[in-house]
């Protein structure tokens, strides 16, 4: 095919294992240096350097500059959302590099995804507003009800100021440990943060693990109540 999208080129730049394993360590939202993704990668930080890039002449990365540091990030949350799939996709198919799901059990229970939470109780979460009529399923879609703003406002997040953004509201995110959906969009970005601002929860320094509180923990699983429903829209068959 001569015209249209190139995904050849941008398959190209994924599939090299030290520039995928570097875009893997960047779901977690945070920034990082050169040197940090050259020990991602496995490669010296000559090589990282040009593998990078190659990555942002690609669209897949930013530079940031603070001071005399560079540090590196996913250009946006599409190219978060495209590398979550693919790790779903690649888990569904058996193409794993140990077992499947994350090694750690921590980071199969709760992670971040970009800006959103992922794992278990990411989808117990989606799953909990979905039963409680917070957000309908809408094809592959998800959409905030009525009630669904009722509920945030409940929770201390004003809606209101989320649809003034240009980001969507809600948004279906496939989580590859769980080969599920979890919430992702601007209502699962403020909803992550809202735990981290209450105590609840906290990030684990070097990993994508998000470790609750014992107290947090109680007040999550009582405010998401649901555990493991298969709803249509958000069910990934297992090989």
């Amino acid at each position: 095919m001569k015209e249209g999208p190139d995904i050849a080129q941008i398959g190209a730049l994924i599939g090299d294992p030290a520039r995928a394993n570097m875009l893997a360590a960047l779901t977690g939202g945070k920034a990082l240096t050169a040197t940090e993704l050259a020990a991602v990668g496995g490669i010296t930080l000559q090589t990282a350097s040009a593998h990078l890039a190659k990555l942002e002449a690609g669209g897949l990365l930013l530079p940031r500059k603070q001071g005399r540091h560079r540090y590196f990030t996913l250009a946006d949350e599409t190219v978060a959302r495209l590398i979550e799939s693919m790790m779903g996709f690649a888990a569904s198919r058996g193409h794993l590099r140990h077992q499947p799901g994350p090694k750690e059990p921590a980071l199969r229970k709760a992670r971040i995804c970009y800006d959103h939470l992922a794992g278990d109780y990411g989808v117990r979460m989606l799953d909990s507003l979905v039963a409680k009529g917070a957000i309908d399923a809408v094809g592959d879609g998800l959409a905030l009800t009525a009630k669904g703003e009722e509920t945030f406002q409940c929770i201390g997040i004003n809606v209101a100021d989320l649809k003034a953004s240009r980001r969507p509201l809600c948004r279906s995110c496939l989580d590859w440990s769980e080969r599920r959906a979890h919430l992702a969009g601007s209502l699962g970005k403020a909803l992550l943060a809202s735990f981290f601002d209450k105590g609840w929860a906290r990030r684990t320094a070097g990993s994508r693990s998000v470790i609750f509180s014992p107290d947090g923990e109680r007040q999550f699983l009582a405010l998401f109540p649901v555990e493991a429903l298969v709803f249509a829209h958000v069910f990934v068959p297992k090989p």
